[in-house]
This record gives C-alpha cells, sequence and structure tokens, in this order.
C-alpha cells in the first residue's frame, strides 16, 4: 500500500468521474484516502454538471477518468470536472487517464485528417490542467503534445511478471502483431530473460478502420509458446488474425497480453474463439461482465497509479517506478 506522508502546506484529493469508479475506489484504498464527494449528473439534453461536495482550495487535486464507450461523454465530463476544480482554486490539477483518448489518432496518415491526440492535449490544457498521468500511449510521441510534465506509465512490467510465472521462459517467443511494436517487444523480451523477438506481417487499409489482415509471422514460434502483446485490443480482429498465422506456423501455445481492454464488439467472442490458452489485459477501461470470458485475466494497475500519483504529490520521481524507463 502506498503511504501518503502529511505534509502542512498541501494535501492530496482524488475525484472520480464517473467512467470507471471502482478502479478510482480500488486506487484510493491503495493511498489510504477517501475520494472526493463529487456530484455529477446529466441534464435531459445530454449536457453535463460537475460540481465537489467539498472544498478543495489550495489542495492538489487528481481526475481520473477511464474513457469506454462512449469515450466523448466522459472526455466531455473530464474537461468539465478540470475546469469545476480550476474554478474552485485547486493549487494544481492533474488529470490521470490511464486510457488516454483519441491516442490512435497521433499523426496524419493522409491529407485533411486531424490529429486528434493532439486536439485532445490542448483541451485538456485550455480548461486548466497542470499535468497528465497516462498509461502506455499508441505511440510515445504524445507526451509532446500536452504543454506540462507528461508522466507515462507502462503496463507491461505488470503483465510480464504475470506470464512469467504462468510459462517456462525459456520456451518463450514474444511476438508484436506489427512492425511498429517491435521496441516495446524488446522490453518485453528482457523482461522475460532475452527471450527471441517476433513479427506478424500485416496489410490495413487505411480507408476502413478496425480492419487490418494478419498475412505471416517473421520469426521463429515453431514448437514455443508465443506472448502475443499490443497495447489495445479494440475489435479483436487483428489479434484473433495474427493467433491463427502463428498457430499455422506452428506455436504450441499463444498467449495474448494487452494493457488496454477496450473491447468493442465482436472483440469478447473473437477472443474467446481464436484459439489462445490466455487473454492477460489490465483494468485500465472497466469490462463488464457480459464482455467477460474464460480464459481472460485482468490484473489491476491501482497499486501502479497509486504509486504514481503519490510521487507526483511529494514532488518525487515516477521514473524510478520503471528503472529509469519513464
Amino acid at each position: 500500500m502506498s503511504e501518503i506522508r502529511h505534509n502542512v502546506d498541501k494535501e492530496l484529493v482524488l475525484a472520480s468521474g464517473r467512467a470507471h469508479p471502482e478502479l478510482a475506489a480500488e486506487v484510493a484504498k491503495e493511498l489510504g484516502i477517501e475520494l472526493l464527494p463529487l456530484n455529477a449528473y446529466d441534464f435531459a439534453n445530454g449536457e453535463i454538471y460537475v460540481r465537489s461536495d467539498e472544498s478543495v482550495r489550495g489542495k492538489d487535486v487528481f481526475l481520473l477518468q477511464s474513457y469506454p464507450a462512449p469515450l466523448n461523454n466522459w472526455l466531455m465530463e473530464q474537461l468539465i470536472m478540470i475546469d469545476s476544480m480550476k474554478r474552485a482554486s485547486a493549487r494544481r490539477i492533474t488529470v490521470v487517464a490511464p486510457f488516454y483518448p483519441y491516442a490512435r489518432q497521433d499523426k496524419k496518415g493522409r491529407g485533411r485528417e486531424p490529429i486528434s491526440a493532439r486536439l485532445v492535449a490542448d483541451l485538456f490544457k485550455t480548461a486548466g490542467a497542470d499535468r497528465v498521468i497516462t498509461t502506455d500511449l499508441h505511440t510515445a510521441q504524445i507526451q509532446g503534445f500536452f504543454d506540462g510534465p507528461v508522466d507515462h506509465l507502462f503496463g507491461f512490467p505488470l503483465l510480464a511478471d504475470y506470464i512469467k510465472s504462468k510459462v517456462d521462459v525459456s520456451e518463450v517467443t514474444v511476438v508484436s502483431p506489427d512492425t511498429g511494436r517491435v521496441r516495446v517487444a524488446e522490453q518485453w523480451a528482457d523482461r522475460l530473460g532475452g527471450a527471441p523477438l517476433a513479427f506478424v506481417h500485416k496489410s490495413r487499409d487505411l480507408t476502413v478502420p478496425n480492419q487490418a489482415e494478419s498475412k505471416t509471422v517473421v520469426g521463429q514460434v515453431e514448437g514455443r509458446t508465443a506472448i502475443l502483446i499490443d497495447d489495445m485490443i479494440d475489435t479483436g480482429g487483428t489479434i484473433a488474425g495474427a493467433v491463427r498465422v502463428l498457430k499455422e506456423a506452428g506455436a504450441k501455445d499463444v498467449i495474448i497480453a494487452a494493457t488496454h481492454a477496450v473491447f468493442s464488439d465482436p472483440a469478447a467472442q473473437r477472443l474467446a474463439d481464436c484459439g489462445a490458452r490466455e487473454v492477460v489485459v489490465t483494468n485500465t477501461l472497466p469490462i463488464p461482465e457480459e464482455k467477460r470470458f474464460e480464459n481472460l485475466t485482468v490484473l489491476s494497475i491501482a497499486p501502479m497509479l497509486a504509486r504514481a500519483i503519490s510521487e507526483v504529490f511529494h514532488d518525487g520521481s515516477v521514473t524510478n517506478l520503471f528503472d529509469g524507463r519513464a
């Protein structure tokens, strides 16, 4: 459990949006504090109202919000939360966004496309946020979009350590679902004792969302346990296709590991039927009961978030949580 050291000059406050109250309650428990009571509701036309039931004047406020569907509702609620705390004279406001919204729109792939991840950062700043804490950004460059400190946490140590306890690492190959995540796969391989790497070659039509075709495996997976890693699973089509390709290439077993379980339909059914031995994710996003299946394992990132919040509050080093890799 993270320990909050009392400081006469400042006070830590943790508040939660309505998207994922279970995670916020876990983080508060790890910190040994109570959540700030908020009065939040929707008007009949969809407008959102947020007001703190207690004073936050001069306090260090951390606002935790997750972004399941409908994502835009929760983003607007987060912005209103920030504005509310700013107008209530909070000393410092930190956005805690375990899953960063619009992270996949981080660059222009074609002409006239928006860079929506940058827009979100601008919205946070304009609303009054001083700092952002987030987990496993789709690309690291998003840290540069926010005009202020961004603490980028990593889910892979939690996931890798769990998998390490379940497999013989001498028989493991770490597999990236595409060439873009090979660097992350290298970090996984180091964590798993120098496991070999492979990646799945795939093609994508930029005009069609949530569709990519897995084609071939580059690397040795025959007779081995393939650890197929990614930052998020949305509809599950890419990952399910990669499992098929790995099995065809002779993989003995496939374990899927991802930080963000977006699980848009029909992801749960695809993952349950794809032939993977286990699917391991974290709780950065809520996973409703109807989207859970027999071989799904959900690990909690609440201890990691609590430690990061404590370090930020005490002006410590978030980097030290990840052996200097943050």
